[in-house]
């Protein structure tokens, strides 16, 4: 049986190789359980560190231009980027 891990990474920019602001991960496999805030160091130190551990990049955001005046708005992170991992698993542990 196979599940899906999936690693949320906010990057400073839209390179793939720029450093990580945020994180998310959430494990379909149950093995492993996390929560917002529960290290201080992200589990890679950019987009391209996950790519060489394995984990497939499934979506980056798009590059949206800014309106005048909005170019420095910090409400959200816009450089997201969704990677994901298929893990095998044994039935017995469903």
């Amino acid at each position: 049986m196979r599940r899906q891990r999936v690693l949320v990474l906010y990057l400073r920019s839209s390179a793939l190789d720029s450093g990580v602001l945020a994180w998310a991960m959430y494990d379909g496999t149950g093995q492993q359980t996390h929560m917002a805030g529960d290290s201080d160091e992200p589990p890679y130190a950019t987009g391209v560190a996950a790519l060489r551990d394995g984990w497939r990049l499934i979506q980056a955001s798009p590059l949206v231009d800014h309106g005048v005046g909005a170019e420095f708005r910090t409400g959200y992170l816009k450089y997201e980027f969704f990677f994901e991992q298929i893990v095998a698993v044994d039935e017995q542990d469903e």
